[in-house]
This record gives structure tokens, C-alpha cells and sequence, in this order.
């Protein structure tokens, strides 16, 4: 018991990963950065930006979410249709409504 108080205390704690450098060996590629799905590419630069141009992780609002699956949207209920939408064919009984004419 004592030996494993020990080995606990003088354990180094787990580094996080860096993030990986976007080059041009690298282009095309994803990553999983900060719960985005960041692709690597070329980006212009420009004088209002105030950046060169440059490889850089795209990590934008349009990219989608990656780590864990989020739950798909609940459907609504279907509702029927109103009765001058259905088809009547000729000699056949009218189709039945779902609410009071």
C-alpha cells in the first residue's frame, strides 16, 4: 500500500497532445480539435485580416462537431392530410375525416 502511495506521488501527470502543425504534406487533412472537425488547408491572408498567407486548421462555425455522436433531431408527428387533398374516385365512399366539418 505504501508503495503504491508512493509510485502515485512521484507519477508525472499525463500531457495533453499538441495540436498538430498544418503543412502542405498535410493538406486535405482532419482533426479533432476542441470538438470541432478542423480541416488543414492553404488560407489567403490579406491586409484586414492582418495575416500572411499561410497553412492553417479551419475550424469554422459551418465545420461540423466531432468526439462524441449527437442524438438526431426528434421528428415531428406526422398529421393527415385534409380531406380536399385525398384522391376521390368515382362510385366510392368519401374517406373518412379526422375532425368535426
Amino acid at each position: 500500500m505504501l508503495r503504491l502511495l508512493a509510485l502515485l506521488m512521484f507519477a508525472s501527470p499525463v500531457a495533453a497532445q499538441d495540436i498538430p502543425s498544418c503543412t502542405a504534406a498535410r493538406a486535405g487533412a482532419t482533426a479533432c480539435l476542441s470538438g470541432k472537425l478542423c480541416a488543414c488547408g492553404f488560407a489567403r491572408g490579406g491586409s484586414v485580416a492582418g495575416r500572411p498567407d499561410g497553412w492553417r486548421w479551419d475550424c469554422g462555425a459551418l465545420r461540423p462537431a466531432c468526439g462524441e455522436a449527437l442524438a438526431p433531431p426528434a421528428l415531428p408527428a406526422p398529421m393527415p392530410l385534409p380531406p380536399q387533398f385525398l384522391l376521390q374516385m368515382p362510385g366510392a365512399e368519401p374517406p373518412m375525416t379526422p375532425w368535426p366539418r
